[in-house]
């Protein structure tokens, strides 16, 4: 007769090889995450964890199934009421895709909350980790890379859940973006036109101890800010010329430092003239981008009133 011991050893090890059988008969031909998608699925929320946990996700071949592995791990763990781990399996997925969210069709509302919240809280560190990678492959001058880095990065600072978090890190990122944009962009190659075309001549350097003209054709004139003509006194409105010409030097910030008559309207007006020129201003003359001093002819043209 047999031992009852033994009986219960033989149900015990039967019950297990059941199990067992059953357990391959759902994950035959199968890959590992979709057989635990099929054991969560069912409410197996054990046998699921143990074939995720038998998975690296270090190893696996996608950001996408390594958010898989750790998102149905995410998954199991709460429904067994493990929290704490749980936690720690939805950082992992939000870590390696932050922008990856549960639907309402992929996750009850329960799961979606506990990533919600652990999103928040990781997406500032997240987005100042890509930020050094971004900044590094700015660096070391593959300006192709950084330009798509920082645009993930940009997209991470302009997440609702940031809340307006960071905001000199977006600045240095939007900088860093256009500086890497800007560099990845290849000057462009010379035409055959352009190549056949002689070199332009060179502007000759501006010599400070001399007085331009209007002969000098490399330089541009002064621009008259102030340059209003006195009235004509009464006294001798009948005398004077309609014509007249002044002859003044504009100096490197625009003033008139020196002024001579070249052709008098009225030798009493001719004074008042020369009295309100030099309270004339000018935008200075240039020669190559830098002031010079110039000489300019004016024409006075007098009104009889």
């Amino acid at each position: 007769m047999a031992n009852p011991a033994h009986r219960i050893l033989f149900s015990f090890l039967l019950a297990g090889s059941i199990a067992h059988a059953a357990f391959g008969q759902a994950t035959a031909g199968k890959d590992p995450v979709g057989a635990a998608r099929d054991l969560y699925a069912s409410a197996r929320y054990d046998e699921a964890l143990a074939v995720l946990n038998d998975l690296r996700p270090a190893d696996a071949a996608t950001t996408a199934d390594r958010r898989s592995i750790e998102q149905y791990r995410s998954l199991c763990l709460l429904a067994l009421g493990r929290d704490p781990e749980a936690e720690g399996a939805i950082a992992a997925v939000v870590t390696a895709d932050p922008a990856y969210q549960p639907s309402e069709t992929d996750a009850s509302p329960r799961v979606r909350a506990a990533f919600s919240e652990v999103r928040r809280r990781l997406l500032p560190q997240i987005a100042t980790t890509r930020y050094s990678e971004a900044k590094a492959a700015y660096d070391r001058k593959d300006y192709a890379a950084a330009v798509d880095r920082f645009r993930r990065v940009l997209s991470l600072l302009d997440d609702p859940q940031m809340d307006g978090r960071l905001p000199d890190l977006r600045v240095l990122a939007a900088g860093f973006l256009d500086l890497s944009a800007a560099a990845s962009t290849p000057a462009p190659e010379p035409t055959k036109k352009d190549a056949a075309k002689p070199p332009a001549p060179s502007t000759p350097a501006a010599d400070l101890n001399r007085i331009y003209t209007s002969d000098d054709r490399n330089v541009t004139p002064p621009v008259a800010l102030r340059q209003e003509l006195p009235r004509v006194p009464l006294s001798v409105a009948n005398q004077v010329k309609t014509r007249g010409v002044l002859d003044v030097v504009i100096d490197e910030i625009g003033r008139v430092t020196s002024i001579a008559i070249r052709q008098s309207v009225h030798p009493a007006y001719d004074t008042i003239l020369l009295n309100a020129a030099r309270d004339w201003r000018y935008q200075p003359a240039t020669l190559g981008g830098k002031p010079v001093r110039f000489r300019k002819l004016i024409q006075v043209n007098v009104r009889r009133e």
